[in-house]
């Protein structure tokens, strides 16, 4: 169902959508989440320490899928919001078009670059083989990723959080018994694994396309809408790709700090990729949690009510404020138990390392949280180089103090797991800044909007 994000009271309105949405990131999670766990218990301390490996490869591929998925859903929340269902429907397939040219440039980059990228990052010899099988596997189902994602966006543009929700759900939860059937019903190894997330995946991905495609030919009919259009597709990518580059550097960003910890051995990698995974299915709820507030900004500057920008930026802060507390709760005080079910027989300096990851980290949730609010409302806005700014600042302090910390000042990968909290620091006093003066505080030009004529 399709929900108007301009009327009645913006914190209700907020957490009646982005609760859905938060469900919805949660269970996406669950596949790689699986993945690594059921690599971790049934095949190997060494299978889990290749998924770990694949994963921060495969968020590439992701940061891609949610520019698209961003893109789109900024764009068609403004033209919901003004009421232009012709261009809304130009505008969906010409997402859908484009992503399709770029989702096959990818794949074939895909295909061709990833060896090179595992030695590049030094991944150890014995797990090279896996890691590499466990990617070609996953760039063959990168269509499913991408058609997904735009589906999600155009639902969410619209006010409708739930839909998604129940495919992720399902979805998810099949993809965690066919990781078990293949592994350790059939004896597949980390194929295994790779497989199940691709068949669950092409599931969801016809489901949510399909329900898409009626859910367009419920709204009003202006005439005719092209299938594609240039202006659409610039509109698109004034937000799609900013969004992109700001995952994609958080993703190298990601992968180089791999490269630093990979040689402190296959513990220490077993260690931070289970740890990591527990990291990432947070931060990745906050940012998701960001983009509901991206749609709430954009359906109300598309409708012109600039005074409730102000209003579901403190609604957003209050949601993740309270998400968060219980999460670092849990980090801090089960933290062990939590890193124990991703290892069948964990060593101690696995067990260790990512206990003291999560430890270091989870209570910096709050302050994390609070600048992917405040990036979410900039994105919502259009003003996207403040968005890329902070986005910048937070990558290059993090990677650069962790080669710092651990090798110049000798804190070993203690020093690595310092530099996420310190990035986070700065970068939020960057978004919050910026949020207030370039779209809190009402200094907002008409001409930065995408979508509105």
């Amino acid at each position: 169902m399709n929900t108007d994000l301009t009327v009645g009271n913006p914190r209700s309105a907020l957490w009646r959508f982005s609760l859905p949405l938060f469900g919805s990131i949660i269970f996406q999670q669950l596949y790689n989440i699986a993945d690594s766990l059921v690599a971790g218990k049934f095949i190997g301390e060494n299978a889990l320490a290749a998924v770990g490996n694949a994963y921060e490869i495969t968020l590439l591929f992701i940061a891609f899928a949610f520019g698209c998925n961003i893109g789109c859903s900024v764009v068609v929340s403004r033209l919901f919001g003004a009421g232009k269902w012709k261009e809304l429907r130009t505008a969906v397939s010409t997402t859908f078009l484009a992503s399709g040219v770029l989702c096959a440039v990818l794949m074939a980059a895909g295909w061709l670059l990833c060896p090179a990228l595992l030695e590049l990052i030094r991944v150890p010899g014995e797990i090279q083989g896996d890691c590499l099988l466990y990617l070609n596997i996953y760039i063959g189902g990168l269509g499913f990723l991408f058609f997904y994602n735009i589906a999600t966006g155009v639902f969410s543009a619209m006010g409708d959080s739930r839909t998604p929700f129940l495919f992720l759900a399902v979805s998810s939860t099949s993809n965690i018994f066919l990781d078990i059937l293949f592994v350790a019903g059939f004896g597949m190894k980390v194929d295994g694994v790779a497989w199940a997330t691709f068949l669950c995946q092409g599931v969801s991905c016809v489901l949510a396309v399909a329900a898409v495609l009626r859910r367009l030919k419920t709204i009003p009919d202006q005439g005719a809408a092209p299938r594609f259009s240039r202006r659409a597709l610039g509109e698109i990518s004034r937000i799609a790709v900013p969004s992109i580059l700001q995952q994609a550097f958080i993703s190298v960003g990601n992968i180089i700090l791999q490269g630093i910890i990979n040689p402190y051995g296959g513990s220490v990698i077993a260690g931070y990729s289970a740890a990591v995974k527990l990291n990432n299915m947070v931060i990745t709820s906050f940012t998701t949690l960001g983009n509901g507030v991206s749609n709430f900004v954009a359906q109300n500057l598309g409708a012109g009510k600039r005074e409730r920008v102000g209003q579901g930026f403190r609604a957003g802060l209050q949601m993740v404020y309270l998400l968060c507390l219980p999460i670092i709760a849990l980090y801090l005080l089960g933290g062990r138990w939590l890193v124990y079910l991703f290892m069948e027989e964990p060593t101690g300096p696995a067990m260790e390392t990512g206990v003291l990851f999560l430890r270091i980290l989870s209570p910096f949730y709050l302050v994390v949280s609070t600048k992917l609010i405040a990036d979410g409302v900039l994105r919502g806005a259009g003003q996207m180089r403040q968005f890329m700014a902070a986005t910048f600042s937070d990558l290059v302090l993090r990677v650069a103090l962790a080669a710092v910390l651990s090798g110049t000042l000798g804190l070993g990968s203690v020093g690595i797991w310092w530099a996420w909290p310190v990035g986070w620091i700065i970068g939020t006093g960057i978004s919050l800044w910026f949020c207030r003066h370039h779209a809190v505080g009402g200094r907002l030009d008409p001409a930065a909007l995408p979508g509105i004529d």
